[in-house]
């Protein structure tokens, strides 16, 4: 990606200068690196060598930072990650439950619900028929459900700046309107995922919700407010972090899990989420990756906060097929 810079004339290759701030969303400051400061010098190559995508990385920082509605852990929210999940091979729902108690420990919900767009994405979190091959029907109620959380998202800063830098790559329209009937068929407009039917599926479903192939495997859910619920409700039994051999375990503090769980009695044997992070973020940086690339799939390495991510989009013709975030380390914990 070669980043476009309206801001003097620097030179535009990705290797020749270090953005600090996401200048198209705010003040900001690019440079070129000061090669003669040693840590800049390391930080700038040590990027480089890890395949880093800078310029989104800025981007998603300021995201980050704008995200005034993360949930703080240890004091929103406190999770129990216990022990190290096993091997389970793909279509085996069989698993060795290395987590007696449930994931999450403590979650304020008065917090969650004193939040607009936590209170409309958990109002959608029950509109969709779980298996595969099952139509989708939308009522009026659950179709103003979802345009009272896209309303809901597109007042934040978060949503803002997101919007913002997409006008400035020539990948949404600047009118308002227009760029929330984009994120409506990104998210909400139904597809047929199944060969035979009709249309059973929708980016939001997969992604926030979860689904499964004809009741047989678990697709989607990746999203750490509907892994509450169903853990709450008894429906999602976790079962412990996921990490290579010999390296670190993950951090109760940190935003991102790699993880394995059942739902319903079936065994996911890989998932991710976020943890903590609002709704608009997540939106916001999964439209992001989706929009710059027209690839069927868009696999991208970031550094977000503390976070090394790779953030992996599948694209449904004009819509999210499915998109997660992988934890790749975390304060240099190699996972």
């Amino acid at each position: 990606m070669t980043p476009q810079n309206n801001h003097g004339s620097h030179n535009n290759n990705y290797h020749c200068y270090y953005s600090y701030y996401c200048y198209y969303c705010c003040l900001s400051l690019t440079i070129e690196p000061d090669l003669t400061d040693f840590g800049c010098l390391m930080s700038y190559f040590l990027n480089c060598s890890q395949g880093i995508n800078q310029e989104l990385s800025d981007v998603l920082n300021e995201l980050w930072k704008l995200d005034v509605n993360r949930m703080k852990p240890g004091k929103d929210y406190k999770i129990n990650l216990q022990g190290k999940a096993g091997f389970v091979a793909e279509g085996c729902n069989k698993a060795r439950d290395s987590a007696r108690a449930s994931l999450f420990a403590y979650i304020n919900e008065n917090k969650l619900k004193s939040i607009a767009t936590y209170t409309h994405f958990m109002n959608l979190l029950d509109n969709y028929e779980m298996s595969t091959g099952v139509t989708e029907h939308v009522t009026q109620e659950e179709l103003r459900e979802n345009h009272l959380f896209l309303d809901a998202v597109l007042k934040t800063e978060v949503m803002k700046c997101a919007h913002r830098y997409l006008v400035s790559k020539g990948r949404a329209q600047s009118d308002p309107a227009q760029f929330k009937s984009q994120l409506y068929d990104i998210w909400f407009k139904l597809y047929r995922r199944n060969k035979s039917g009709g249309d059973d599926s929708c980016g939001f479903e997969h992604v926030f919700v979860g689904e499964t192939k004809h009741g047989k495997q678990i697709m989607g859910l990746h999203n750490w407010v509907q892994f509450y619920h169903q853990e709450r409700n008894n429906h999602v039994d976790y079962k412990g972090y996921n990490a290579r051999n010999n390296k670190d375990t993950p951090d109760e503090d940190d935003h991102i899990l790699n993880l394995q769980f059942s739902w319903n009695g079936l065994v996911k044997p890989v998932g991710s989420c976020f943890i903590g992070v609002s709704p608009e973020f997540e939106v916001a940086l999964f439209t992001i990756v989706f929009l710059l690339s027209d690839g069927r799939v868009t696999n991208v390495t970031v550094k977000v906060a503390e976070y090394l991510l790779e953030i992996v989009v599948y694209r449904f013709g004009h819509s999210i097929g499915t998109s997660y975030p992988k934890m790749i380390s975390s304060n240099n914990r190699d996972f």
